[in-house]
């Protein structure tokens, strides 16, 4: 057991706050600073997320096409923009500076803490998420799933209007290999909080491999849990697959394009996913997607790009796909790949549109600015 682990969040929480201190303060002084706009253009403030040095990757990624239509002074601006998954440090102060000053707060809510990933420190998430959407103009929801867990989760915001937009995609960044990869390349993408996202798809390769499916497999990004790096090689080690297996242990925006389409299937099966922005731009790449049919899920991927594995929606225990689940989907998407690739790509340039994702943002904006 960690030291993190025998010390209650509460405290954990509260240490934290007091060494932040000085560092509230000094934000403090710069929050002072900041000046609504005028009104008769929408300027995008969004806490300085894009500006502090944090990588910018998960949430913070769908900022940059807002700042490149909107954005403006981080002193100067009429709406604040905040996303639940990157929130400025010291969000709740910004918020109420802002509210102060009359610029408008808009806020997207991806995913909540629930039992099945958080465990007892469900509430360390969702605390500073309910007291900051309730101080919101408006809410928009990353899909419906996360309008359906935040409801259970946070509770009602009576009287807030709000709207489910799903993430988008730059389908000019994010286009089809002009050829189909040759040999079947696996890939699973993005941060990988626990082992169950990343050793029964090791499993899977090699259930694949012995029903004579030449593939191959890429597990590119960070794993969170204890021990992950050493956890994989072992695995692979044991099940016999250093020559099929390519780790890439980071990687960033830049290289994502390319790196799907290295790639024929991205697998995804991280339980009860809000909506991942790596299933979103596979699609725009033309990779089918192998994951579980929870979350926001079902939402992104009908059954024309892709297999989804079924699993109840129980936020108290994970139900992770197994490896045998998991290498049936895979079988299937493999022999029906080609037409998957097409319909993947068209269900991406229909849905998630980056510029259509922006025209629904200006038209949110000029709702809360009146």
């Amino acid at each position: 057991m960690i030291a993190g682990e025998l010390i209650p969040w509460g405290v954990r929480e509260a240490v934290r706050a007091g060494l932040a201190f000085p560092r509230r303060m000094e934000a403090g002084r710069a929050f002072q600073k900041i000046r609504a706009a005028t009104r008769n253009r929408t300027r995008v403030g969004f806490g300085g997320v894009l500006d502090d040095g944090r990588p910018i990757h998960g949430g913070a990624v769908k900022l940059l096409p807002l700042r490149e239509a909107f954005g403006g002074d981080e002193r100067e601006f009429n709406i604040l923009y905040s996303v639940s998954s990157s929130q400025p440090e010291f969000a709740e102060d910004l918020f109420r500076v802002c509210r102060r000053q009359g610029i408008r707060v808009v806020w997207n809510q991806n995913g909540v803490g629930f039992p099945a990933w958080a465990g007892k420190e469900s509430e360390r998430f969702n605390g500073p998420m309910r007291r900051l959407a309730g101080m919101a103009d408006f809410i928009i929801f990353q899909s419906e799933f996360c309008r359906r867990s935040a409801g259970r989760w946070l509770g009602d915001f009576p009287g807030i209007a709000s709207q489910v937009l799903f993430n988008p995609v730059d389908l000019v960044r994010f286009q089809p290999a002009p050829g189909v990869v040759a040999k079947p390349r696996l890939l699973a993408a993005g941060t990988h909080g626990t082992r169950d996202r990343v050793l029964p798809l090791l499993r899977a390769l090699r259930d694949l491999r012995a029903r004579g499916f030449d593939v191959e497999l890429t597990v590119a990004g960070r794993f969170q849990w204890k021990n992950g790096e050493a956890d994989f090689r072992e695995t692979v080690r044991r099940l016999r697959l250093d020559r099929f297996v390519r780790r890439i242990e980071r990687f960033s925006q830049a290289d994502a394009p390319e790196l799907y389409r290295a790639h024929s299937v991205l697998v995804h099966p991280k339980y009860m996913d809000p909506c991942p922005t790596v299933v979103i731009e596979a699609l725009a790449c033309g990779l089918p997607v192998v994951g579980s049919a929870t979350g926001g899920m079902p939402e992104l991927v009908p059954g024309t790009c892709g297999v989804l594995v079924p699993g109840p929606e129980n936020y108290e225990v994970s139900h992770a796909p197994t490896a045998t689940e998991l290498s049936d989907a895979i079988e299937h998407v493999l022999e029906a790949r080609e037409a998957m690739a097409v319909s993947a790509r068209e269900w991406a340039v229909d849905r998630f549109d980056v510029q259509k994702w922006i025209a629904e943002h200006r038209a949110i904006f000029e709702s809360v600015l009146g």
